[in-house]
């Protein structure tokens, strides 16, 4: 077990990616504290891991909700050693399609949610001497689609996050990395594949065949690659994006 007496945060962790690493972190010996906007269904998903995990409710576009989910964990199990700011909402449409609402609503959750959340979790994995943070990003952080702009655009923004605080908290031997994961069988995977103009279904099978591998990304392929990301056998990675596409952007 890689994560013994570890304590780790992770956002949106009540499903899709953000669960199934929940699940991965305690398997290798972590303490866990769900955050995620669905705060019931963060306490549930809490409860079936036992004394191990707690789940609290978490906005993460406030800044005041992620400090309050690094002081749940701090005072359930001492300290922080891993922030996995996960939380993210998708856009699929046509440029003309984006208002203003819809703008703010996508930055402000894949973009500044994933600020405020490492923000938060900083004083923390400094007292504690030193730790990791992983944001998930995604394929669309290092490559482009038509019709995904805002959501391509905020995500290339958590790599470039990613890369300046690596940079800053070296010192205090805090570890920032990204997950690129393509998409994933999870519950949004719907809402990506409807931007491909397609029915999901076609779509789906149109989307396996691209990719050399031959088949889709789980959210256990994320879950390990945090789970790597976290533990000492990465404790010379950082500013690094651990793209997770079955070869892909190989071509």
């Amino acid at each position: 077990m890689r994560l013994v007496d570890r304590v780790a945060v992770v956002t949106g962790g009540a499903s899709g990616i953000g669960l199934a690493t929940v699940g991965r972190l305690v398997e290798e010996g972590a303490r866990v504290v769900i955050a995620d906007l669905d705060g019931d269904r963060a306490a549930e998903a809490a409860a079936g891991f036992g004394s191990a995990v707690v789940g609290v409710a978490c906005d993460v576009t406030r800044a005041e909700d992620c400090r309050a989910a690094v002081e749940t964990a701090v005072e359930r199990f001492g300290r922080l050693d891993l922030m996995h700011a996960n939380a993210g909402t998708p856009f699929t449409g046509p440029l003309d399609e984006v208002d203003q609402a819809t703008l703010d609503r996508v930055v402000d959750v894949n973009l500044k949610g994933a600020f405020w959340t490492a923000q938060a979790a900083a004083p923390a994995l400094i007292e504690a001497g030193g730790g990791s943070i992983v944001f998930t990003a995604s394929l669309q952080a290092v490559i482009a689609r038509p019709r995904y702009a805002p959501y391509t655009a905020a995500k290339h923004g958590v790599i470039g996050l990613m890369k300046a605080l690596a940079l800053e908290l070296a010192p205090h031997g805090i570890r920032v990395n990204a997950i690129a994961p393509a998409a994933t069988e999870t519950p949004m995977l719907s809402a990506f594949l409807g931007g491909m103009g397609d029915v999901p279904d076609s779509a789906r099978e149109n989307f396996r065949a691209s990719i050399p591998l031959g088949r889709m990304a789980t959210p256990r392929d994320s879950a390990d690659a945090v789970v790597f990301l976290a533990s000492d056998e990465a404790r010379m990675v950082t500013g690094h994006t651990l793209v997770l596409d079955g070869g892909t952007t190989a071509g």
